[in-house]
C-alpha cells in the first residue's frame, strides 16, 4: 500500500490498538511517586533494612502471582485484567499517601505486585492475538518496542514533573497525582480492543492442546480424567513450555537476559556515585535510561539480524557493560548505556520470538512463565549483589554480572533456530486475507 492510499480496515484497527496501548503504558508509568517514594519511606522513619524488606516483599509477590495471573488471563478477558490492574495501584498509592507507615507501605507493595502480575502476560497475549487476528502479527515487535520507549518517556516526564508538584504540595500532591494517573490508566485499559473466543471455547482448546510435533504418551480415553477449566489452561501452558523446544529455549534466555540487566539497573545510581559527585549522578542515570529507550525503538532492527549477528550483539553488549563498569570514569556510562540499549533490544526480540513460537491457547500462561523466570533471576541477583558488595566495589560486581551474557551468546550460536531473522513489515503495509 502506498503512503497516499487510504488505510485498510485491519490497518485502522491495528492503529487504534497501538494508540490505546501507548496511552495505557504512558499513564501506567506516569506516576509522580516513583522518584520520591524512597524518600517518603525514610521521612516516615523506616530504616534501610525495613526498606529492603519492602523491596523483597514486592519481588516475592510478583513471583507468587505471576503464573496464576497468566492462567487467569487465558481463562477470562485480558482487557478486563488490564483495566482492573491499575486500580490496585491507585489503591496502594492512596494508602501510602493517607496513612504512611511500614504496614501501609507493605500493603501498597502487595497491591503493586498484584497490579504488575495482572498486566504481565495479559498485555503481550492481547496485543499479539489481536494483531494476529488482523493478519498483522509481524508488527508486534515494533509495537512492543515503541510502547517500551513510551513507558520510559513517561518515567522521565514524571521525574521532571514530580519536583515542582512536590515543592508545591508535598507527598499529598504527588500521591494524588499518582492515583489520578492510575485511574486514567484503568480507563485506557478498558478501552483496549479484544476479540477472543468464549472462556468455554478457550478451556476446551486448552484441554486438547499439545504443542506441534510433541507426541503424547499418556493420552486418556475420551472423557476420562481430562481436566477442565483453569486446570486445563495451566496444564496446556506448562506442557508447551516443557515439551516445545523453541518455547523452552526462549523462556530460559528471556529470564537470563532480562533478569540480569533489569536487576543491575537498580544499582546504576550507586555505580555512578563512585565516579562523579552526587549532583551529577542523575545525568549519568539519564544517559543509561536513554540507551534503554533507544533499545526499545530498535526492536524491528533486531528482528532482522541473523543468528550470528544477534549473538555478536549480545557478546558486544557484555563487553561494553564490563568495560564501562570497570573504567571508573563518567565516559564509561556511555558504554553502559549502549550495553543496556542492546540488551533491551535483545530481550524484546526474544519476546517476539516467544510469541511466534507459542502454538497453544495458553499464550498468557506461557508468557507469565517468562516473567516468573525473570523475577527469580532478578531476586537472585539482588542477594548476590548484597553479598559481593562486602568484598568488591560496584564496578567489579557489574562486570562480573556481564559474564552470563557471554554464555547466552554462545547458546545463540550453538543452538540453531533459537532466534531467526524475520522480515518486518512497514507500518503502511497491507494486511491480506483478514478483515
Amino acid at each position: 500500500m502506498s503512503a497516499t492510499s487510504p488505510p485498510t480496515a485491519p490497518d485502522s484497527r491495528a492503529r487504534r490498538l497501538a494508540v490505546t496501548y501507548h496511552l495505557y503504558v504512558f499513564l501506567d508509568e506516569f506516576v509522580l511517586l516513583y522518584p520520591v517514594y524512597a524518600l517518603l519511606f525514610t521521612d516516615t522513619g523506616l530504616s534501610v533494612a525495613e526498606i529492603s524488606s519492602l523491596f523483597v516483599l514486592w519481588s516475592l509477590s510478583g513471583i507468587v502471582l505471576e503464573v496464576p495471573s497468566g492462567v487467569l488471563a487465558d481463562a477470562v478477558s485480558r482487557r478486563l485484567l488490564l483495566g482492573t490492574a491499575p486500580l490496585f495501584g491507585a489503591l496502594g498509592f492512596a494508602i501510602w499517601t493517607v496513612a504512611p507507615s511500614y504496614g501501609a507501605f507493605a500493603l501498597g507493595f502487595l497491591l503493586w505486585g498484584v497490579r504488575g502480575a495482572l498486566q504481565s502476560g495479559a498485555a503481550e497475549a492481547l496485543l499479539y492475538d489481536e494483531l494476529d487476528r488482523l493478519g498483522l502479527a509481524g508488527r508486534y515487535g515494533q509495537l512492543i518496542g515503541r510502547a517500551t520507549a513510551t513507558g520510559l518517556v513517561a518515567v522521565l516526564l514524571a521525574t521532571a514533573v514530580a519536583a515542582p508538584v512536590f515543592a508545591a504540595g508535598g507527598y499529598p500532591a504527588v500521591g494524588a497525582a499518582s492515583v489520578l494517573a492510575s485511574l486514567l490508566c484503568a480507563v485506557a485499559g478498558f478501552a483496549l480492543p479484544e476479540n477472543r473466543p468464549t472462556a468455554t471455547s478457550t478451556e476446551a482448546a486448552a484441554a486438547r492442546a499439545v504443542p506441534v510435533g510433541v507426541a503424547t504418551r499418556e493420552d486418556p480415553p475420551d472423557g476420562v480424567g481430562e481436566p477442565s477449566g483453569w486446570v486445563a489452561v495451566l496444564r496446556a501452558g506448562l506442557t508447551e513450555a516443557r515439551a516445545n523446544p523453541p518455547v523452552r529455549r526462549v523462556l530460559l534466555l528471556l529470564a537470563v537476559v532480562g533478569g540480569i540487566w533489569g536487576g543491575l539497573e537498580e544499582y546504576t545510581s550507586l555505580l555512578a556515585g563512585e565516579v562523579v559527585v552526587a549532583s551529577a549522578v542523575p545525568l549519568l542515570v539519564l544517559l543509561v535510561s536513554a540507551g534503554v529507550m533507544v533499545g526499545g525503538l530498535l526492536t524491528p532492527v533486531g528482528q532482522r539480524l541473523g543468528p550470528g549477528w544477534f549473538a555478536a550483539t549480545v557478546a558486544l553488549a557484555a563487553a561494553a557493560l564490563a568495560v564501562g563498569a570497570l573504567s571508573g570514569r563518567p565516559a564509561g556510562f556511555l558504554l553502559i548505556g549502549l550495553a543496556y540499549c542492546a540488551l533491551q533490544m535483545v530481550g524484546l526480540v526474544l519476546d517476539v520470538r516467544l510469541q511466534e513460537s507459542i502454538s497453544g491457547p495458553s499464550r498468557a500462561t506461557v508468557t507469565s512463565l517468562a516473567g516468573l523466570g525473570t523475577e527469580l533471576i532478578t531476586i537472585t541477583l539482588y542477594g548476590g549483589y548484597a553479598l559481593a558488595s562486602g568484598f568488591v566495589g560496584h564496578g567489579a560486581i557489574v562486570a562480573l554480572c556481564a559474564v552470563p551474557y557471554l554464555v547466552v551468546a554462545t547458546v545463540l550460536v550453538r543452538v540453531p533456530g533459537t532466534v531467526r531473522s524475520v522480515p518486518v513489515p512497514r507500518v503502511a503495509s497491507r494486511a491480506t486475507g483478514i478483515e
